[in-house]
């Protein structure tokens, strides 16, 4: 997708006939129990049907990602009933004018009935009315039905994506040094974001600071890069390929199922390979509205 100016923001998607009886509404508490175990079903379902291994959340912490998603105030939550049954869910992230949906999940017995596209138009009309520049989502890369609906939906593929998991690696990059970030570096982190992706990841820096997850790298005498976490959740990026193998080889644990580098940086692909990490599966980064090709080394986020 090519880069759109700072005023694009997201436009309304073009609707489908849906389902009799289809309803959303606002997440409450009380749903948490009942999308957490939709979720955890749902993409094991998936996986198993595709012959690859589950990247889904154990029941029990599915629900409780559900519970902590609907209790946040940076999280739009919507769940679809279907005469009056819970059906699926999704969520829109809204801590920058960047935003990112997902996880969008549906139970497995009311999936292809038009439940998961209400529920995406349902996010990016909400994007709309906050006049977001973007909205971003990270597909699964084997399950086409869901790519299909994206595509459908107004979405552009704009970085393939290769999950990799595996054991620490332990590696020290010469000339570079890595440390715990603390609330002194977040301008530095924000001003290097700007560089690299084109917009603002504050909010999540900060909220890594206090979870005390994030990592600084060093070089030259400088601020060069620096991880939310290296894992699904963290997003990660440096000045050089460098940067993010030290912050990778610094890095005691990779987070659920692993972390994602783009397809196109080959260099640090075949890095990770020779560290004895495991290319898990092709995923994709999708988007719609702004997006800048990365002007430095970059891992996503299961967001974006």
């Amino acid at each position: 997708m090519t880069s759109a100016g700072n005023d694009e923001v997201v436009a309304a998607p073009r609707r489908a006939a849906h389902a009799a009886g289809l309803r959303l509404r606002r997440a409450t508490a009380a749903d948490a129990e009942c999308v957490g175990g939709i979720c955890h079903e749902a993409f094991r379902a998936v996986a198993a049907r595709h012959g690859f291994p589950d990247d889904a959340p154990d029941a029990v912490s599915a629900r409780e990602l559900a519970s902590d998603l609907i209790d946040r105030d940076d999280v739009y939550a919507v769940v679809a009933t279907l005469d009056g049954e819970v059906v699926g869910s999704n969520y829109l992230w809204e801590f920058a004018d960047v935003t990112a949906a997902g996880p969008l999940t549906v139970f497995t017995a009311r999936q292809a009935g038009g439940v998961g596209r209400r529920l995406m138009e349902d996010v990016l009309d909400r994007a709309c009315a906050r006049n977001a520049t973007a909205v971003r989502l990270v597909q699964t890369g084997y399950y086409t039905a869901s790519l299909a609906l994206y595509l459908k939906l107004g979405f552009e593929v704009c970085e393939p994506l290769m999950l990799v998991q595996g054991p620490a690696v332990k590696r020290v990059v010469a000339g570079h040094t890595v440390r715990a970030g603390r609330v002194g570096d977040v301008s530095a982190c924000v001003s290097l974001c700007r560089r690299v992706h084109g917009h603002d990841r504050r909010a999540e820096v900060l909220r890594a600071v206090a979870k005390r997850t994030l990592k600084i790298v060093e070089h030259g005498g400088r601020v060069s890069g620096y991880s939310t976490g290296v894992g699904f959740f963290g997003h990660t990026l440096g000045e050089s390929n460098a940067d993010v193998e030290a912050l990778i080889g610094a890095t005691d644990r990779f987070a659920g199922p692993g972390f994602l580098v783009p397809l196109r940086n080959t260099a640090l692909l075949r890095w990770c390979l020779e560290q004895g990490l495991a290319l898990v599966q092709p995923m994709n980064l999708m988007g719609i509205g702004l997006y800048k090709t990365p002007s430095g080394a970059a891992l996503p986020s299961v967001l974006y």
